[in-house]
């Protein structure tokens, strides 16, 4: 399989010499949750709707749900302890299957090598500190994630969830990376960090290849989804940028708040995003699949952030949202829509939750959460205007009229979030 690669332009990616978005579904349990039948209905129905990259932990994910499947990395006794001494082949021969299976079908691998819990002085490893590896064993145990599944030319997501707010996080970390680079050196390499948390140490930034961040799942705080794009646009050295967790869909509320995120708050936290310098990528996520929910089995004991029940996975395959982020995907490539330069300062008198970019060939693009008057502060001669309604997928023509240095874009007449593009005639 071809590799991805960095655009030349360092906001995009590309593959065989095309431009690549980057659009993930998040399967944090696969390798150990998963059967194979369930793999192979799986990749079908996200192949269906677009995706082309899987987002997978080579560890068991700290807050999936129990597993029937019964295969881990390393001899336990409950599923839940890990003996870092010996490991367990199994696991990585089942875990190399499903690759080629997914690699097979055209998706991509974004495979986590350390998730936080693993690793002392984090957030997650003072919540459950059972399973804290040990450092002399951090490189062994990055070899062998690379030795096991580098032939799939998998991008290599060195951290999980984490924070870096200690000297013994960070060398965990450096240890890791350092070890990535040596032994696969021609591999994308990036960090998956916490929710709301924007924060990279500086060693580590000339090895990595892009940026992650998230916006997660607390319902206050969505906001993230644009202000972490700008964040990382405007303050860290120029590489492409994805928002590798925006909200989940139908994921309770974190910290046990009542509510659960709707298709409407997925595609608002993506398309802010997209717009505000994430423009390489963006990542779906549905409650019960991230966590491999099955009807009958119980839930994990540890859950990290107090989320509500997840729906089984025959139901949450079925979500409409991952729809909404597969057309983000085709209506990009479609229109030949590559880098995105954020372009807010010139929106008038508006909500920040109205994001705006324009593209190098200077077409406007504008996601609108409700329908509104805009004001922009150019005047844009000989453009035309287009909204696509993102609850219905009609599109509609938007009226423009022209006042000396600004463009008046007049109200359309859907009623949900849309986007309004502007062209020149």
């Amino acid at each position: 399989m071809s590799r991805l690669k960095i655009h030349e332009n360092k906001r995009n990616f590309t593959l065989d010499g095309q431009e690549f978005f980057y659009l993930a579904d998040t399967v944090w349990s696969a390798f150990t949750s998963i059967t194979l039948e369930e793999w192979e209905d799986y990749l079908e129905r996200r192949w269906v709707q677009g995706f082309n990259v899987l987002q997978i932990n080579t560890l068991p994910q700290w807050d999936r749900c129990m597993s029937d499947v019964g295969v881990y990395p390393f001899k336990t006794k409950d599923g839940h302890k890990f003996d870092f001494t010996e490991w367990d082949e199994a696991y990585y021969t089942r875990a190399r299957q499903m690759c080629q299976m997914a690699v097979d079908k055209g998706f991509h691998l974004a495979l986590v090598v350390l998730w936080l819990n693993y690793v002392p002085g984090t957030w997650g490893s003072r919540v459950n500190d059972s399973n804290v590896m040990p450092e002399d064993f951090v490189s062994t145990y990055t070899e062998k994630v690379v030795e096991v599944f580098d032939e799939f030319d998998p991008i290599y997501v060195v951290s999980g969830d984490t924070d870096f707010d200690t000297d013994e996080a960070i060398s965990y970390y450096e240890t890791a990376l350092k070890t990535v680079c040596e032994k696969s050196p021609y591999s994308l390499k990036t960090m998956h960090i916490k929710r709301g948390y924007d924060y990279i140490p500086q060693q580590f930034l000339d090895r990595l290849d892009f940026y992650m961040y998230q916006s997660g799942h607390f319902a206050e705080g969505q906001d993230m989804a644009y202000l972490l794009a700008e964040k990382f646009y405007r303050d860290y050295p120029k590489k492409p940028i994805v928002n590798a967790e925006p909200c989940y869909e139908q994921m309770g509320y974190s910290r046990k708040m009542y509510g659960r995120f709707q298709p409407y708050d997925l595609r608002k936290a993506a398309w802010s995003g997209i717009l505000s310098g994430a423009c390489a990528g963006v990542t779906y996520g549905a409650h019960g699949i991230w966590n491999w929910k099955k009807r009958g089995m119980k839930a994990n004991p540890v859950l990290g952030e107090g989320f509500d029940e997840a729906f089984p996975v025959s139901e949450a395959i079925h979500f409409p949202g991952a729809w909404d982020y597969g057309f983000i995907a085709n209506f990009l490539g479609s229109n030949q829509i590559g880098e995105l330069v954020p372009a807010n300062q010139l929106l008038l008198d508006k909500s920040e939750k109205i994001r705006m970019a324009v593209t190098r060939d200077d077409r406007y693009l504008i996601y609108v959460p409700y329908t509104t008057n805009l004001v922009i502060g150019k005047e844009l001669k000989g453009y035309v205007g287009k909204v696509v309604d993102f609850i219905t997928g009609r599109t509609g023509r938007v009226r423009l009229i022209l006042e000396t240095g600004e463009t008046k874009v007049l109200m359309h007449n859907f009623k949900g979030d849309g986007l309004i593009v502007l062209k020149r005639s």
